[in-house]
């Protein structure tokens, strides 16, 4: 398969997925809330193009689409929401903690920023037992604004750890813009850190944010030291759930629509058509593999728990 066919296909993917979650949420068998990464596709299918299995990769609790271009499984992704045992975390993390160590994908969390020490903490194992890692942290722009985002830039700079930063930046924390919150500029803040940061604003572009990040990595495993990425993007659904939220008066359908029109998974129907079918294939086996899963027993309500 082309590069751009295969992005595609795991774009197209993520969007049916969720899509699908879209539907089954109403019926409350999915039993979290869900942060939803429909127009976002493009910034996780790029970056996790580029990397091994053996990488490792910290996310947000909006966490699907990287879990799933990371190459977590679908099954136990959907088991996950539905709160049945044979969910990546046995029924007890849901969509907002979702995991899949064995594919590098090291997990989420409902605390912004809080997976962000968690990457540099392996940054620094990865350094000190010389293994031949790459550590991704992606966090949204409000993580930007937490004191352990910072203390964490500063960590990994200092010491010169194998880690690249990705920010995520759709513009918004739940229903605050960006410009009401923060009276600096992201990338320009990152280099106060001495970081060498770079900016993709085409977030919707899924070639160009494979290749901006391509471009990092090769520096990165050449120096082995810190790299900043920010990549813009937009969020089409609400900060929570599957609906819509312009009637909270903080952005414009004006505004979605500029993006949906630049959106290659609406543009490129042809593609759309091509791979759909075998993707919905796979998606009903993994609704249904959830479906058809035990729901946790009363063994397992202290099992694992530390």
């Amino acid at each position: 398969m082309e590069l751009y066919d295969e992005l595609f296909y795991k774009a197209l993917k993520i969007r049916l997925v969720e899509q699908k979650i879209i539907e089954l949420y109403p019926s409350d068998k999915i039993q979290s809330p869900v942060h939803l990464s429909i127009g976002q596709e493009a910034v996780a299918v790029g970056i996790c193009q580029s990397l091994e299995t053996k990488d490792l990769l910290f996310g947000t609790y909006r966490s699907h689409a990287f879990y799933l271009a990371k190459g977590g499984d679908m099954g136990q992704m959907f088991a996950e929401l539905y709160g049945r045992v044979t969910g990546g975390c046995r029924g007890k993390a849901g969509s907002m903690h979702l995991a899949a160590p064995e594919v590098g994908f090291m997990g989420s969390s409902a605390v912004v920023a809080s997976t962000i020490p968690h990457a540099i903490g392996a940054a620094l194992a990865a350094r000190k037992l010389g293994k031949d890692q790459v550590i991704v942290a992606v966090f949204g722009d409000g993580a930007t604004e937490e004191g352990v985002y910072h203390e964490s830039l500063n960590f990994a700079q200092l010491h010169q750890l194998p880690i690249i930063f990705v920010c995520e930046n759709n513009g918004f924390a739940v229903h605050s813009r960006l410009h009401a919150r923060q009276s600096y500029k992201i990338i320009d803040q990152a280099k106060l850190y001495g970081l060498p940061v770079t900016e993709c604003q085409e977030g919707f572009d899924l070639l160009k944010v494979y290749q901006t990040f391509a471009d990092i990595l090769a520096k990165f495993q050449h120096q082995r030291t810190p790299q900043f990425l920010e990549v813009q993007t937009y969020r089409y659904h609400e900060h929570v759930g599957p609906g819509e939220d312009f009637d909270a008066g903080y952005r414009s359908r004006e505004e979605l629509e500029k993006w949906r029109s630049q959106d290659p998974l609406i543009l490129n129907t042809s593609l759309v058509e091509k791979f759909q079918p075998e993707i919905m294939a796979e998606i009903e086996i993994a609704v249904d593999f959830a479906e058809n899963s035990p729901n946790p027993g009363v063994e397992e309500l202290l099992a694992h728990v530390i």
